[in-house]
């Protein structure tokens, strides 16, 4: 096959470039004539999306998954611009959870390109809020404190490829878990919590460096202040992982979370179930009647409630732009740039010599509306749509 070569717009520039790649990295960039590019084509770095729960049918949590759902998850991911993510493992009983982690570790061994693709694992629970609303969709049966000999089992179980926890810091004993966490080299990350502003500050200290999906997984009348979502919105030791789907958030409120924590604090995250990327319809799902509209949102039927997110990350560019006032640059810096320095990983650039993680997308003027034409990941060309040329 040979090396891939893609052809669009610099979003930092804004000038026409062609980009060839050469043995896994970029080997070289060049301008091109105006004319040469087709208006709204863009060449961006890979996307990162370190929050997946599944997409297109696979889905992490699913005892039946298997080694070769996880490889349909990948395949998934790079049709929607995603060249690195995390599957996110979310709260049920210990064995649930090990066996998910070990499929995933088990994908990983079995093929390089499953392997490029996990960037790492996200334990979303069990070590999170019981109350309602703050819960989320986590079974409350499953909800505990934080317990480190279970942890440890969890890691063993996963190869190792736990990067990302997400906890409720008023959980009993969740200060020296993080503390323990944060030595092993892993990023805790608060989230599905009640905790009050002092537990909130202390587990800052302790080492969070993350709120995630902030505003969602949280009551919904809340006192005006103080309240867990402006203790960590003020603090600025912590990034901030939002879905802007134009249903988990409104847009005011995500253009207040992007002025408060600035572009280089926010991150786009797609939160995306197995019903993502499904046609609309009404599907029995979880032992729940849900339905997903036209627009993507996943509601439980009959209610005004949300039933998971089918997002992906390419379209929250389009819609982050147009709700915060951002450029298209600083939207692929906060779903790209900023999750995978936060994980500590390798990510795509638009440099010679770079990484060659990349993806051409098509914008249309006027609309938020993101199209993914090509992706390119350890520099081999695994998603091209048809007929999109290059």
């Amino acid at each position: 096959m040979p090396s891939p070569v893609l052809a669009g717009r610099d979003p930092w520039r804004g000038v026409p470039v062609e980009v060839a790649v050469a043995g896994g990295v970029i080997g070289r960039i060049r301008e091109l004539p105006e004319a040469a590019v087709p208006s709204g084509r863009w060449v961006l770095p890979g996307l990162v999306d370190f929050q997946v729960n599944g997409y297109a049918g696979a889905d992490i949590n699913r005892p039946d998954l298997g080694t070769a759902g996880v490889g349909r998850l990948v395949r998934a991911m790079h049709s929607v611009g995603v060249t690195r993510f995390c599957p996110a493992v979310c709260t049920q009983g210990h064995g649930r959870m090990a066996s998910a982690l070990r499929t995933i570790d088990q994908a990983c061994r079995s093929e390089p390109g499953i392997a490029r693709a996990v960037a790492g694992i996200h334990l979303e629970g069990p070590y999170i809020s019981p109350e309602d609303g703050p819960r989320g969709a986590h079974p409350l049966e499953h909800v505990r404190p934080p317990d480190w000999n279970e942890f440890e089992a969890f890691q063993g179980a996963a190869g190792g490829r736990i990067r990302l926890v997400t906890l409720a810091p008023e959980q009993p004993g969740a200060m020296g878990f993080i503390r323990h966490l944060v030595a092993t080299g892993v990023v805790v990350a608060i989230g599905h919590t009640t905790a009050a502003p002092e537990a909130i500050r202390e587990a800052v200290a302790a080492g969070a460096r993350l709120s995630t999906h902030l505003g969602n997984g949280a009551h919904a009348v809340l006192p005006r202040h103080p309240n867990y979502i402006w203790e960590q919105l003020a603090a600025d030791e912590l990034s901030a992982s939002i879905i802007v789907d134009g249903h988990h958030l409104p847009p005011s409120v995500v253009k207040t979370f992007v002025r408060a924590k600035g572009v280089e604090r926010t991150i786009l995250i797609s939160d995306a179930v197995a019903l993502a990327g499904m046609p609309p319809g009404d599907y029995d799902w979880l032992g729940m009647r849900v339905t997903l509209t036209p627009d993507r949102r996943i509601g439980l039927a009959g209610t005004p409630y949300l039933a998971g997110s089918a997002l992906d990350l390419a379209s929250s560019l389009g819609k982050v732009m147009a709700y915060a006032g951002v450029t298209l640059a600083e939207a692929v810096i906060m779903a790209s740039a900023n999750p995978a320095r936060l994980l500590g990983i390798e990510v795509g650039t638009l440099s010679e010599d770079g990484r060659a993680d990349l993806v051409l997308i098509q914008t249309s003027p006027g609309t938020d509306h993101v199209e993914v034409l090509h992706t390119v990941a350890g520099g081999m060309t695994v998603w091209e749509a048809a007929g999109s040329g290059r």
